[in-house]
């Protein structure tokens, strides 16, 4: 088990679609579930969704808000992007290398769930990228203007 846990909530109209989004399609194990929230174990840390009746709406694209995971294992990586696949999940964006040839070299993919929530799936080539490697400014695809 992990020391420390990752928490994330988010907000979804429907918890039978999301039940079969995170459980049947992304393979997060169900916990506690009552009439307005799902527990899900998604690789160890906890994700809920919330039911909500505000009107869910797309989001403009990836940036400000999505979570993720990012894998230590290329392998590990690959099978969730091959279980995605079978599973018919839709992407947001499809499987890509960001920054080839850098320290900062990783793959990448986004999901988007039936609530227009977007989750991001990375592998790094080098550990070190992940928190560290402060001397190179580049985070993310090419840098876009806040949503206002």
């Amino acid at each position: 088990m992990n020391p420390t846990i990752f928490h994330q909530a988010f907000p979804v109209n429907n918890l039978p679609k999301a039940r079969e989004f995170y459980v049947n399609g992304l393979g997060c194990e169900p916990g506690r579930e009552n009439n307005t929230s799902l527990i899900l174990n998604l690789y160890g840390h906890q994700i809920v969704a919330h039911l909500t009746y505000e009107v869910l709406k797309p989001q403009r694209g990836v940036y400000p808000r999505h979570f993720g995971l990012i894998f230590t294992a290329e392998q590990d990586w690959e099978a969730l992007l091959e279980r995605a696949k079978r599973q018919g999940l839709e992407f947001y964006q499809q499987p890509k290398e960001r920054f080839a040839g850098s320290p900062l070299e990783h793959r990448t993919f986004f999901l988007e769930d039936p609530f227009f929530n977007l989750l991001e799936f990375k592998f790094y080539r080098h550990f070190s990228a992940i928190f560290g490697e402060a001397q190179y400014r580049e985070v993310g695809d090419t840098a876009t203007e806040p949503v206002r």
